[in-house]
C-alpha cells in the first residue's frame, strides 16, 4: 500500500510539474521607454495623434504630440499607425479564484454560511491561473477579484495581472465588501405537484421569500449597528473579527458593493447609503436605467456585468441591456462595464463596451467604462484607468479597434512599464495542433 500510494503522489507530482504555466511575470521596467508614432486614447475622453508616450522606472513621466525621441534612444517602440488604449480592467471577477468550475478542488470563490464580512478574497488569489494569460491576450490588465456568497461574502481586491504572487499582484487589498441581495420577489405557483415551495405538497409551510429577505436586511443593518458602537469602544475583552472587518466600510475607506438587479433591491440598498454613508456600488444593475437620475442624486457608481443577454423583465425592450449604458452616461452616472459570462471568463469585456457603442454610448466614453471609470470606482484611478503622467504604465498596443471584434488585435502589453508576454495556452494549443497537422502549410501561410 505504502509504495502505491508513493506511486500515486509521483504521478501527482509529475503531472502537476507538466502543467506549470511556462509565462513568467517580466522583470521591473529601468530607465527610459518611448512609445512613438501612435494613436493615444488616453482614457478621460481624449485622444492623441501621432502621439508619444515616455515611461521612466515604470511610471508615465511624458504625453504628447510633439515629445522628441531622442536619435540614440535604445528603448523604443515603434507603433506606426497603432492604438494605444489604457490596460482594460475588469471590475467584477472570479479570475484566480475558480479555475474549473466543475471541479471543486479548483473552485475557492466562497465560505460557507450567509454571514463571511471577514473573508478576504485576495489570500485566495492564485496567480498561476492560466486563464490570466487568456485576459491579457484581449488587453485586460488588471481585475477586481470578488467572493462569492450568498449574502455578505467578504472584501474584494484590485489586482494586476503580472505577478508571482497576490501580495505582487495587489494594487488595492480589501477595497470593497460584497452583498448579495436578496431577491424580494415572491415565486409564482406552478401547481400542486412536485417538492415543497409554492404549489408543493405542504402549501401552509411554505416561506415568503420578500419577507424573510426584508428581515435579513434588517438584522444587518443591526449587524452594522452593534459593529459601529463596538469600534467606537476604546477597548474590548474580546476580539470581534466580523465586526472588525467592517471596520473600513464603517469608516468609509471601502466601498460597499452591492449585487442587485432590480429597482426594488437598489432601492433598498440605498437605505444603507441613507443610513450608514456607505459609499455604494451597484453591481449588475440591469434595471438602473430606470432609476439613474435618483442613483446621480447619491452618487451611486454602477457595474453593468453582463450585456449580451436578455432584459431582466419581459416588457422591457429586447435590445435594453444593450442600451442601458448610454442612459446611465446620459444621466451622469459613474458606471464600468464587465463580463460575467461563465464561458469567456471575462475576455469579451471590450466587445461588451463595443455592444453599447453601437446602442448611443459615445465610443471615448465606452473605453472610459471598461478602464477610468472602473479605476475611479474601485479607487485605483490615481495608479492605473489612464495614460496620464504620474500614473503605472499600464497600457496595451493594438493594431486594431480594441472595441470591434473583427479588428481587434492586442500586440502588445505594458503592465507597470513591463512588457508583459502576451502567449496562453490556448495560443500553445493552437499552435500545437497546427504544427501536428501541418495546417499552415496546407492553408499556405
Amino acid at each position: 500500500m505504502k509504495k502505491l500510494f508513493n506511486l500515486v503522489m509521483l504521478m501527482m507530482a509529475a503531472v502537476a510539474s507538466f502543467a506549470q504555466a511556462n509565462v513568467l511575470p517580466a522583470p521591473a521596467q529601468k530607465g527610459v521607454m518611448y512609445v512613438k508614432n501612435v494613436t493615444i486614447h488616453v482614457g478621460n475622453g481624449t485622444v492623441i495623434e501621432n502621439g508619444v508616450i515616455v515611461v521612466r522606472d515604470g511610471k508615465i513621466e511624458k504625453v504628447g504630440k510633439d515629445i522628441v525621441v531622442p536619435a540614440d534612444a535604445t528603448n523604443v517602440v515603434d507603433g506606426q499607425g497603432k492604438q494605444v488604449y489604457p490596460g482594460l480592467i475588469l471590475p467584477s471577477s472570479s479570475l484566480g479564484l475558480v479555475e474549473i468550475s466543475s471541479i471543486r478542488a479548483s473552485n475557492d470563490a466562497r465560505e460557507i454560511g450567509d454571514m463571511n464580512p471577514n473573508v478576504r478574497s485576495i489570500v485566495a488569489y492564485n496567480t498561476d491561473s492560466k486563464v490570466i494569460n487568456t485576459l491579457r491576450s484581449n488587453g485586460i490588465l488588471a481585475a477586481n477579484i470578488i467572493p462569492q456568497g450568498s449574502f455578505l461574502a467578504g472584501s474584494s481586491s484590485v489586482v494586476q495581472l503580472d505577478a508571482w504572487n497576490w501580495q505582487d499582484a495587489s494594487l488595492k487589498t480589501d477595497g470593497g465588501m460584497h452583498l448579495y441581495m436578496p431577491s424580494l420577489m415572491a415565486r409564482p405557483s406552478f401547481g400542486r405537484r412536485g417538492g415543497g415551495g409554492p404549489g408543493g405538497p405542504n402549501p401552509g409551510a411554505e416561506s415568503d421569500p420578500v419577507k424573510e429577505g426584508l428581515l435579513q436586511l434588517e438584522n444587518l443593518k443591526g449587524f452594522f449597528r452593534e459593529a459601529k458602537a463596538y469600534l467606537a469602544a476604546p477597548t474590548h475583552e474580546e476580539v470581534n473579527l466580523k465586526f472588525e472587518s467592517v471596520k473600513d466600510l464603517l469608516a468609509k475607506k471601502q466601498k460597499f458593493y452591492v449585487h442587485a438587479n432590480t429597482v426594488k433591491q437598489m432601492l433598498v440598498a440605498l437605505d444603507f447609503v441613507k443610513e450608514f454613508g456607505f459609499d455604494l456600488v451597484l453591481v449588475g444593475a440591469s434595471e438602473s436605467w430606470q432609476i439613474a437620475p435618483l442613483l446621480k442624486q447619491h452618487n451611486v457608481s454602477v457595474i453593468l456585468q453582463q450585456m449580451h443577454s436578455l432584459p431582466t423583465t419581459t416588457d422591457d425592450d429586447v435590445d435594453q441591456p444593450y442600451k442601458s449604458a448610454a442612459a446611465l452616461q446620459k444621466a451622469g452616472v459613474l458606471f464600468a462595464i464587465s463580463d460575467d459570462d461563465s464561458q469567456t471568463r471575462g475576455r469579451n469585456l471590450a466587445f461588451n463596451a463595443g455592444t453599447a457603442v453601437a446602442y448611443g454610448l459615445d465610443k471615448e466614453q465606452a473605453i472610459a467604462a471598461i478602464t477610468l471609470n472602473a479605476a475611479k470606482l474601485m479607487g485605483v484611478a490615481d495608479k492605473t484607468g489612464s495614460i496620464e503622467v504620474g500614473k503605472d504604465a499600464n497600457f496595451i498596443i493594438s493594431s486594431g479597434d480594441i472595441l470591434d471584434m473583427a479588428t481587434s488585435n492586442v500586440t502588445d502589453a505594458f503592465i507597470q512599464g513591463r512588457k508583459v508576454n502576451l502567449d496562453d495556452k490556448q495560443k500553445q494549443l493552437n499552435d500545437r495542433f497546427e504544427q501536428k497537422y501541418e495546417l499552415k502549410q496546407k492553408k499556405g501561410f
